[in-house]
């Protein structure tokens, strides 16, 4: 089924089993108004191409066939006559599904898919690409799209008392909102369990937080959040290193780094020591212990004061009707 903010991937049979695989990309974001372009490419000459529009919670719908060899093309009644239109280039592997005059409704994934008859004509299969997503929005940013991390350490209170510590990547001013984060060892390949915050619009941009917790053994190796987004045209993933928990007490950490060697030499932003981290809280908080313990004290010697100055006029208050009863003023 189809999830929302993460890129679909085909509810039915997938290239792997057959000769033929389809390829699609992720995304396609287009505005309201324009037309959208969706290619797709076969790894062998087809003989057709069909096209399904799948929104979540329905059913998918079969829209355009392309005619690979000839030259016709059948458009499906689901949707008007002037609303998508389909070309092909001349290696007959290639074609590119246009829909025009994009509504809101016209959002959705996008597949592709052909016919593999490898076992002959009495019993084929049907494959289908992994699907693109199209989006349709009134405002797309001009500014640089690509996610903007920030790293949140564990903090001391949490080692010491849990003896566990969790990472938070924060991704901030990217668009559109489908990105994908994973998190990793350093130098593993296994995807850990970690969670995941929801995309939230701000403006014309999104952003989206994910947090993992490290304990045991696992808190001396060094990890890394991996972020996959479709802005990124390299198809290279982000990585943004976390230093060890028990080693990065005391060592320099970026907020943020790119594991591809082209990326070797940039600059990074802001560099801070976990232990000058932990020293500003450790501070800060003996400075509200300090502020705390102070006002206790001055509050008592007020009130001591307070006593001894009620005392002193209740003597005084007192003691005059004596000094009236002896006649004297």
């Amino acid at each position: 089924l189809l999830l929302a903010g993460t890129a679909a991937r085909s509810p039915w049979a997938s290239g792997s089993s057959g000769a033929i695989s389809l390829e699609q990309p992720d995304v396609v974001v287009a505005r309201t108004g324009n037309l959208a372009a969706l290619p797709c490419k076969a790894s062998t000459k087809v003989n057709y191409i069909h096209w399904y529009h799948h929104q979540e919670g329905m059913a998918p719908e079969r829209i355009l066939r392309l005619d690979m060899s000839g030259s016709s093309m059948y458009k499906d009644s689901v949707l008007k006559a002037d609303k998508v239109m389909a070309t092909k280039d001349k290696d007959g592997t290639s074609c590119n599904l246009f829909v025009l005059k994009l509504e809101k409704s016209d959002e959705g994934v996008y597949y592709c898919a052909t016919v593999d008859r490898r076992y002959g004509w009495w019993y084929y299969i049907k494959v289908f690409g992994p699907g693109t997503w199209l989006r349709v929005t009134d405002n797309i940013p001009d500014k640089d799209i690509s996610p903007k991390p920030t790293i949140f350490l564990p903090s001391i209170a949490e080692v010491k008392v849990h003896n566990a510590g969790t990472y938070l990547c924060l991704l901030e001013d990217f668009f559109p909102d489908i990105i994908k984060i994973d998190w990793k060892e350093k130098d593993g390949k296994t995807i850990l369990k970690s969670q995941q915050g929801d995309s939230i619009k701000t403006k014309d941009t999104y952003m989206k937080f994910s947090w993992l917790t490290v304990t045991g053994t696992s808190m001396v190796k060094d990890h890394k959040c991996i972020v996959n987004h479709e802005s990124d045209r390299r198809r290279v993933d982000q990585e943004i290193l976390f230093p060890s928990i028990n080693k990065g007490m005391c060592e320099f950490l970026p907020r943020s780094s790119h594991s591809n060697k082209a990326n070797e030499g940039t600059s990074v932003n802001s560099f801070k020591t976990t232990c000058e981290i932990n020293k500003m809280l450790l501070l800060d908080t003996l400075q509200l212990q300090l502020a705390n313990t102070s006002a206790y004290y001055t509050y008592v010697l007020l009130l001591l004061k307070s006593l001894v100055y009620s005392a002193i006029i209740a003597i005084c208050l007192l003691g005059r009707p004596a000094l009236y009863g002896n006649g004297k003023s």
